[in-house]
């Protein structure tokens, strides 16, 4: 797909991989909206990111969990470019709870990070997918989860809901076809500001051990995972209902 002078959104793009994936498109030559829920001040910050690259860059608040936000936010984007050509769903949420620990997540944080993660994915498609064809073709990335393949991460809930994210990747690719691609980025660890913020002291302990562990000796960046984001927007166009495990080689131990 030619990027330039085309539309993308990129939810959860304050920060970390959103982010990191807005700058990448936006140095392509494509429009962005930067979406955020609360750090209006990062959003900003990667806005001007884009705008500096010569692209044009609007904010929008909204939470993808609600779909009249999803939709608003759409909307907002047809009307300022009169086309959307790229959705990438990178918001995300999590609770850091053991595995074995059953008691400790209840219906709530099921629902709560479903809604973010999973559903959240699924609003935003359905509002894209009119604008999408409309424009003639389009692609939308979901980023998921390593979590949803092996059944890990930092929760039961997380890892369920990137399972059901990832199942949700499939059966969108085959209902917006031909026009749409759909696909699915996997990573495992990331070393994002966000993760070293739940993390905590635990944090660089987690990094080395597995850096050490898996083949690669490479723990990915939010940069990473971004050019794989653009490889399968731009580049892939014989590719669709796609999970792209980005592990470093874990799976092969």
């Amino acid at each position: 797909m030619e990027l330039r002078q085309r539309v993308a959104i990129v939810t959860g793009s304050a920060s970390g991989i959103g982010a990191a994936t807005a700058i990448a498109l936006a140095r392509r030559g494509c429009n962005v909206v930067i979406n955020y829920t609360r750090n209006e001040a990062d959003a900003e910050e990667t806005a001007a990111a884009c705008t500096s690259l010569g692209v044009e860059a609007m904010l929008c608040r909204a939470d993808v969990s609600s779909d009249d936000d999803c939709r608003r936010m759409v909307a907002a984007a047809a009307e300022r470019w009169g086309r959307l050509d790229v959705l990438v769903n990178s918001a995300g949420t999590t609770k850091f709870v053991p595995h074995s620990n059953l008691d400790g997540l209840d219906a709530e944080d099921f629902q709560r990070i479903y809604a973010v993660n999973t559903i959240g994915p699924f609003q935003m498609a359905r509002a894209a997918a009119p604008h999408m064809r409309s424009a003639g073709a389009g692609a939308i990335v979901n980023v998921s989860s390593g979590a949803g393949i092996y059944g890990r991460g930092s929760s039961i809930a997380y890892g369920a809901s990137k399972g059901a994210l990832n199942n949700l990747t499939l059966a969108l690719a085959r209902v917006l076809a031909p026009e749409i691609r759909v696909n699915a980025v996997c990573p495992t660890l990331v070393d994002t500001r966000w993760m070293r913020t739940l993390m905590g002291e635990d944090y660089e302990k987690r990094i080395a051990a597995t850096r050490a562990k898996v083949p690669l000796h490479k723990v990915c960046s939010p940069e990473d995972v971004a050019e794989t984001i653009l490889w399968l927007v731009a580049g892939a166009g014989t590719m669709t209902g796609e999970l792209i495990l980005m592990d470093g080689g874990q799976h092969l131990l």
